[in-house]
């Protein structure tokens, strides 16, 4: 069974952006993956210093959450990554996360991993585009396999508007983008790792 990680990029706990993470790990839990999710905003994560330690040993000398969080991703293989639009790109939470996965990618521990993007914006043409094109891009730098939601409409990855807290369940095509993206991660990483 190939085990499939959420990263929720967003400092609410149970907000827009958790709602269509989730959504898209039930999708790939229907077709047989094990799902598990992590909300980086309830962690305790701190930003990369640059001090370089972890490109002499591997592992990043800050004694916080991080360490762990890494270990679980290098585990999966899978990756939904979402997170609410700031500015055009993705959270000071999920940076945070891309930044200190420098660990992961001395030797390319994720290579090969699936992986897609969610993100949620004020307006259908709130920056989602641009969030969901630099998590691509994170993903592959880490050498990893990118996959989009495969609707006719969208073939980046689950987008979703809201203009406030919760709205995004009225959202049905964020949640049936997000669904298919879900879907499609676990069914590529069983082909690839199943």
């Amino acid at each position: 069974m190939v085990k499939i990680i959420g990263i929720i990029g967003s400092p609410r706990k149970n907000g827009n952006t958790a709602f269509l993470v989730e959504k898209a790990l039930e999708a790939a839990g229907e077709v047989g993956a094990d799902v598990e999710s992590f909300n980086l905003g309830e962690m305790e994560i701190e930003p990369c210093t640059a001090c370089d330690i972890c490109k002499m040993t591997g592992e990043c000398p800050k004694d916080d959450e991080i360490g762990y969080l890494l270990i679980k991703v290098q585990e999966a293989h899978g990756l939904i990554i979402g997170s609410p639009v700031y500015f055009g790109n993705v959270s000071a939470q999920l940076k945070i996360f891309m930044d200190r996965s420098r660990p992961l990618r001395s030797d390319f521990k994720l290579k090969d991993m699936v992986g897609g993007a969610i993100t949620v914006g004020g307006s259908r043409n709130g920056g989602q585009e641009t969030a969901i094109s630099a998590i691509h891009e994170f993903l592959l730098i880490h050498d990893a396999v990118v996959v989009g939601d495969g609707s006719p409409l969208a073939h980046y990855g689950g987008t979703g508007f809201s203009g406030s807290s919760n709205d995004i369940k009225k959202d049905y095509f964020g949640i049936e983008t997000s669904k298919n993206l879900g879907k499609r991660i676990a069914k590529l990483s069983n082909k690839i790792h199943g």
